[in-house]
């Protein structure tokens, strides 16, 4: 069961790594657009905010990369908490869509966290 919480947490740090590029880098491209439905213009004017938001992303990455490394629960726990609740708001707030692309992997990485301590 270790090395499936491992994984599952490595896919929740992967797929944040990808949001980070996608809102950082890819915002005002074809990928940035098609993610967020924006035209041209509004991409162009979001993509500041677009950007900090993938800079958290990336913070969650690293901070389940690092709890992988460190082998620690209570770190993990952590971070994968503060992804649940990062999805939960941004399905309530901006796109329900949210809900499944990132609280859903990140409550069954906690799942098998916590069922494999």
């Amino acid at each position: 069961m270790h090395t499936v919480t491992q994984v599952l947490i490595g896919i929740v740090a992967a797929l944040h790594g990808y949001f980070l590029v996608l809102e950082m880098f890819l915002w005002q491209r074809p990928p940035g657009r098609a993610l967020s439905g924006f035209d041209a213009d509004t991409a162009r004017l979001t993509a500041p905010l677009a950007a900090n938001q993938g800079l958290y992303n990336g913070f969650l990455a690293a901070g389940l990369v690092w709890a992988l490394v460190i082998d620690s629960l209570a770190t993990q726990v952590f971070f994968l908490v503060c992804v649940i609740v990062a999805g939960l708001y941004g399905a309530a707030t901006a796109n329900r869509r949210i809900l499944i692309a990132q609280a859903l992997p990140g409550a069954l990485a906690l799942g098998a966290a916590l069922l494999a301590a």
